[in-house]
């Protein structure tokens, strides 16, 4: 439906309300005013479109562009009675929707790519890097109980083990947990 909706408004915007303008080069345009057969002109910025006075003259409507420098043009249209209007020239309006809607779609973006980083990284939305666990080495030798069995460390670090099974709050005021 959104895909629709895009290609609808996309569609629009390069194609809505376009006539068959005949194109003109500005000598064209300039002697076809000194002939009177031009009605009305709009002038946008460097763009002129205007009508002719009678259908017949290769087409109802017609678009010219004015060179930079070229002040006497209000001049000759106003000699030669033609109703001018001037607007102010047009945007893109697809680059005016970009504008707008980039803001948004960036935050949202960045919205949804930490709501994922929260939900795989254990609330650790800014963690980018490797996970620090560790590979075991499987191939060497295994430990046994019987190996450890005279080795006061190992005895001391299972006492250690078990008192925290058996009151974890003791550790956990000091900071410990599994």
């Amino acid at each position: 439906m959104a895909i629709f909706v895009v290609v609808i408004l996309l569609w629009n915007t390069f194609q809505g309300g376009k006539t068959a303008q005949q194109e003109l080069t500005f000598t064209q345009f300039m002697e076809r005013v000194d002939a009177g057969k031009v009605a009305e002109v709009t002038i946008r910025g460097q763009q002129i479109t205007g009508k002719f006075r009678d259908a017949g003259d290769a087409g109802q409507e017609f678009k010219t562009q004015v060179p930079a420098q070229y002040d006497a043009l209000v001049d000759r249209l106003e000699q030669a009675k033609v109703e001018i209007q001037v607007e102010e020239p047009r945007e893109n309006p697809l680059i005016a929707v970009l504008f707008t809607w980039a803001p948004v779609l960036l935050i949202v973006g960045l919205w949804i790519f930490f709501m994922r980083q929260m939900q795989t990284g254990g609330n650790k939305a800014l963690s980018f890097g490797k996970s620090k666990a560790k590979l075991l080495n499987t191939s060497g030798k295994k430990v046994t109980f019987k190996d450890v069995a005279g080795v006061e460390e190992a005895k001391e670090e299972l006492q250690e083990i078990v008192e925290f099974l058996k009151e974890p709050q003791k550790f956990q005021k000091l900071g410990g947990r599994i």
